[in-house]
């Protein structure tokens, strides 16, 4: 079971710090990620991260903005967000699979948060 929680309203230029809680069987988690969803559009990936942490993958638009992290210890990821822009506006969800896998592919995840909405005025 995934909990995301964080999101909020902000104003351009803003910072947002996203968290997921993992429950349950955490022990076979191993590929976690975030992606964000808006109304019409398909969910996108925001970032995403491998069980050991070395390995990282962000969208190209939140490079240098966004940083994802994950503290295995604590079964948690969480996904810092800067100078954030009106077109970051969206529900975040964080997911996580057992398996090792291709980071950026939605339908690979097999568990998924509940969303959090993130919304940046301008």
């Amino acid at each position: 079971q995934l909990q995301a929680s964080g999101g909020g309203l902000v104003q351009a230029g803003g910072s947002l710090r996203l968290s997921c809680a993992a429950s349950g069987r955490t022990a076979s988690i191993r590929d976690m990620g975030w992606f964000r969803q808006v109304s019409g559009k398909e969910r996108e990936i925001v970032a995403a991260i491998r069980w050991s942490g070395a390995t990282t993958s962000y969208t190209d638009s939140v490079k240098g903005r966004f940083t994802i992290w994950r503290d295995n210890a604590k079964n948690m990821m969480y996904l810092q967000m800067n100078s954030l822009k009106p077109e970051d506006t969206a529900v975040y969800y964080c997911a996580a699979d057992p398996n090792v896998g291709g980071l950026s592919i939605a339908s690979r995840y097999d568990y998924w948060g509940q969303g959090t909405l993130v919304t940046v005025s301008s």
